[in-house]
């Protein structure tokens, strides 16, 4: 495993890293025994960052996260949680008001069992966007109430995610310098997607970290091919079924390719982020990283792709 320093922030991180939301049941059913084994076997081979949200599972993913963070020594991880994004009984809600950031972080604290978070987030800025206010609220009432806890030190380090890397750089564009501390962006740092790159030298000038997730692109880049609720047009998911056939015939699953992919090229990308509820699958993400990537394969599913590498779906 490869660590990567976030920023300036001083978090030295796992080149892959552990995405909680599985533990909520965001993408099917769990038992909550083997997801809680998911992140013992994650910290034990090696990663030591850890990403969860109380909007995943409507606060359960923090709540089994916390159970498992209960064996796990303090000092064997950096744990990222999020505010502004939410939900109870099935019904999504959204609310970047100051005091309900701050109420936010301590309630997390308290379902995850810690009293400290090393990084705190605002979720999916883009909702903000949509709301009265749009992201200058996000610059004038969320992000300055967690500057005060990180003055206060119940948080070590603020920063911001979205879909969209243009509200991203907005973000930090409009704050005040040091607000910002890291961006996480999703599905664009993978095999069909390289968007973010052309962000890195905006966010490295302002020290501001790089955390990538979702490799796989929302499952665009799996064998079993994209779910249904995916938001991307038909074209470029049958190109990306056509390369995931591709590299079935060739013995080497997409995953472990759109895995080695978004972890081993470019180290002004922190880190990964990756979920499951399976130890076992655990383990096998960690062992694809450990190993050699096939670099012709890359040109090769990537000339598959062709004219829907970059294609952009609604919202991203």
């Amino acid at each position: 495993m490869v660590y990567n320093e976030i920023g300036s922030t001083g978090m030295k991180v796992s080149n892959l890293s552990f995405g909680a939301s599985s533990l909520g049941g965001v993408f099917h059913d769990i038992r909550e025994e083997e997801g809680i084994k998911a992140v013992h076997t994650a910290v034990d081979d090696g990663i030591n960052f850890i990403d969860v949200s109380p909007y995943y599972g409507h606060y359960k993913a923090e709540m089994v996260l916390g159970k498992a963070l209960r064996e796990i020594p303090r000092d064997k991880y950096y744990l990222s949680t999020k505010v502004g994004r939410y939900g109870k009984d099935g019904v999504n809600t959204w609310d970047y008001s100051a005091n309900r950031a701050t109420d936010s972080v301590y309630e997390s604290m308290e379902r995850l069992g810690i009293d400290h978070i090393d990084l705190i987030n605002v979720h999916d800025i883009e909702f903000q966007a949509a709301l009265p206010g749009g992201l200058q609220k996000v610059v004038d009432e969320t992000l300055p109430s967690l500057v005060e806890l990180r003055k206060k030190g119940v948080v070590g380090h603020v920063g911001i995610t979205d879909l969209q890397p243009e509200n991203l750089k907005w973000v930090v564009e409009h704050a005040e310098p040091g607000t910002v501390e890291s961006i996480l962006c999703f599905c664009h740092y993978s095999l069909n997607d390289t968007l973010i790159t052309d962000y890195i030298d905006f966010f490295q000038q302002h020290n501001v970290g790089i955390i990538n997730a979702s490799p796989l692109s929302m499952g665009l880049l799996s064998s079993r091919g994209a779910p249904a609720w995916h938001p991307a047009e038909e074209p470029l998911r049958k190109a990306c079924e056509k390369a995931a056939q591709f590299c079935a015939e060739q013995g080497y699953p997409i995953e472990k390719l759109a895995i080695q992919f978004s972890t081993s090229l470019n180290p002004q990308i922190a880190t990964t982020l990756f979920s499951s509820a399976n130890p076992q699958n655990v383990l096998k993400n960690i062992n694809f990283v450990n190993e050699p990537m096939d670099g012709q394969l890359v040109k090769e599913v990537q000339g598959i792709i062709g004219d829907q590498m970059f294609v952009r779906w609604k919202n991203s």
